[in-house]
């Protein structure tokens, strides 16, 4: 089973244009295989229309509005390690129809969402991003240095530089692509003046723009210094997009392009499966598909227990999955799961209602 925000169909709602094109799209997912081993699709069965019809309101954008009382476009859900990770393509389009700039996620770390979003939705609507924004938490950056989840709470300046290693790799991710960008400082009310003040050394030593962020505490107006600073990167930086790998390329030099230069992998080991389905695949017309790695978000490699910049790893592709609907190839890495379980804690078993009926527990 696939967990519905890893479904192909979140995938096609997500990168269709249009109703034109969701209807297109439907028609081209692959559902079977008859006895020829050719593929047997929506479109084959008949039932493209009704699927249409089902998701015909569900394609429009959500305006939303945010606890400061600001309109935000919240619209699709893929996630970025076992899906493509992008919000919709619809919403981002209408979004740059009513402001200079629009600002939207890519799941996860520039390993994941960034890599999708650069090579997958840009490519597939022509966006060309004025920058990026990498966001790096000094918790996180503790953990890959080799803190322990429990104790990141304290200051441990050896384990932040440790882990810098593993933030400088993001960033290189993102030069690849020849983006300007800027790494945004997510400050926690946990994080001490001098863990801050470190991290932004490092990253004035290393030739990094960064930005200290206190949306989380202080909302909008903690974002501002952040806003500022990436305008002027935008202005000051010269911007020489490009995807990291050609759409002729075969889909095994894609999937090897992302784990080489987006990972840091030494290679990549195709199972025996995933041999035979690179063959097959290609004699179907799919090479020329773009490449959605379906990989754990704890790590760059494949196993979630290297953390940092691990080095002399290869990534194994275990099996591949035709989303040819969506327009692109997964590519099932390692142990990675297409259907996760919740958390140990999940955050609904502290949301309620008081007697008042006000709801709490949402933040």
């Amino acid at each position: 089973f696939d967990i519905t925000v890893a479904s192909q169909i979140m995938a096609v709602l997500c990168l269709a244009s249009d109703l034109k094109d969701l209807k297109r799209r439907l028609a081209k997912m692959v559902v079977a295989y008859n006895f020829d081993r050719q593929p047997v699709t929506v479109g084959d069965m008949g039932v493209e229309g009704a699927l249409t019809l089902l998701l015909k309101e569900a394609v429009k954008p959500n305006l939303v509005q945010t606890i400061e009382h600001t309109p935000a476009l919240i619209h699709g859900g893929p996630f970025a390690n076992i899906a493509h990770g992008c919000n919709s393509v619809i919403a981002t389009e209408a979004a740059s129809k009513l402001a200079d700039f629009v600002v939207t996620e890519a799941g996860f770390g520039a390993d994941l969402g960034a890599e999708k979003f650069l090579n997958i939705k840009a490519r597939n609507e022509g966006i060309e991003p004025a920058a990026v924004v990498i966001v790096a938490t000094i918790r996180a950056l503790k953990m890959h240095g080799g803190m322990k989840k429990t104790e990141l709470v304290n200051e441990d300046i050896q384990a932040l530089k440790d882990g810098f290693a593993n933030l400088k790799k993001h960033v290189e991710t993102i030069s690849s692509f020849g983006l300007p960008y800027i790494v945004a400082i997510n400050r926690f009310i946990t994080d001490t003046e001098l863990e801050t003040n470190t991290l932004l050394e490092l990253s004035n030593s290393a030739g990094i723009p960064a930005a200290l962020t206190e949306v989380w505490e202080k909302g909008g107006a903690g974002g501002i210094a952040l806003a500022e600073k990436l305008l002027d990167v935008i202005q000051k930086s010269q911007n020489t997009f490009a995807h990291l790998y050609d759409l002729s390329d075969s889909l095994e030099v894609k999937i090897q392009t992302i784990a080489r230069r987006v990972y840091g992998a030494d290679g990549v080991e195709f199972s025996p499966k995933a041999k035979k389905q690179l063959i097959e695949f290609e004699s179907h017309g799919w090479g020329m598909l773009p490449v959605c790695m379906a990989k754990t978000q704890y790590s760059l490699s494949d196993d979630p227990q290297k953390l940092g910049r691990p080095s002399g790893f290869t990534i194994t592709v275990r099996e591949l999955k035709p989303s040819v609907g969506a327009g692109f190839i997964v590519a099932l890495t390692g142990e990675v799961m297409t259907m996760p379980g919740l958390p140990k804690l999940p955050a609904a078993l502290n949301m309620d209602v008081d007697e008042d009926g006000n709801a709490v527990g949402l933040f």
